[in-house]
């Protein structure tokens, strides 16, 4: 499974974004690049590295690669409807993003590994695949034998309430979410302008 494995801390810092879910890279504490250069050659970006940028934020904040990013905008360029919302939207109906939503893991990598070590029913059929493109209807639940985890036990506790967002409903009892419908734009609350990414891309 390809992810990105470099200096967390670094990346978050250059881009100005907390990409990475865990409050130990949430910080950004100086406002300048990392490096030994960084106050020195900090300059105003141009308008190609202001959306460069942006699509590196979303990028890393969904921890998909380029070439997997990429293909997700040709298919959100062949949809109907706005092509920045239907990216969005594919990149929310994830299997680990939703996983992620439905606090079932607290990061969006710990999802990530827990799907990719088979530990999630979908439908009630075994899926491995982090990049699962769920549909409206969709059941995810935790396998019967991996339901002992604490970590799914402690992820469960920590959740108030049984709707962690408009478009999902989770169980806590059953360890088990539906993915209702695909979220609305306004819904997600992510502080992204993917219009920014249509705009490099339609260079």
């Amino acid at each position: 499974m390809a992810r990105y494995t470099g200096p967390r801390a670094r990346l978050c810092r250059r881009l100005e974004f907390p990409v990475f879910e865990s409050p130990k890279f949430g910080n950004i504490r100086k406002n300048y690049p990392p490096g030994q250069q960084g106050q020195s050659r900090r300059r105003k970006l141009s308008n190609y590295g202001i959306q460069l940028r942006e699509k590196q934020r979303i990028k890393y904040l969904y921890g998909v690669l380029e070439k997997q990013f990429r293909n997700y905008f040709k298919k959100a360029v062949s949809r109907k409807g706005p092509t920045g919302h239907n990216l969005l939207i594919m990149l929310e109906s994830r299997l680990d993003n939703t996983v992620y939503r439905l606090a079932l893991a607290s990061t969006r990598s710990s999802a990530r590994q827990l799907v990719n070590h088979g530990h999630f029913l979908v439908n009630n059929h075994k899926v491995n695949i982090p990049s699962y493109q769920l549909s409206p209807g969709d059941i995810i639940q935790v396998r019967d034998k991996s339901k002992k985890m604490e970590l799914f036990q402690e992820s469960m506790r920590s959740v108030q309430g049984d709707n962690p967002r408009p478009w999902l409903t989770l169980d806590k009892a059953k360890l088990m979410g539906i993915f209702d419908n695909v979220p609305e734009r306004d819904e997600i609350e992510e502080p992204v302008e993917e219009q920014l990414v249509v705009e490099l891309y339609s260079k």
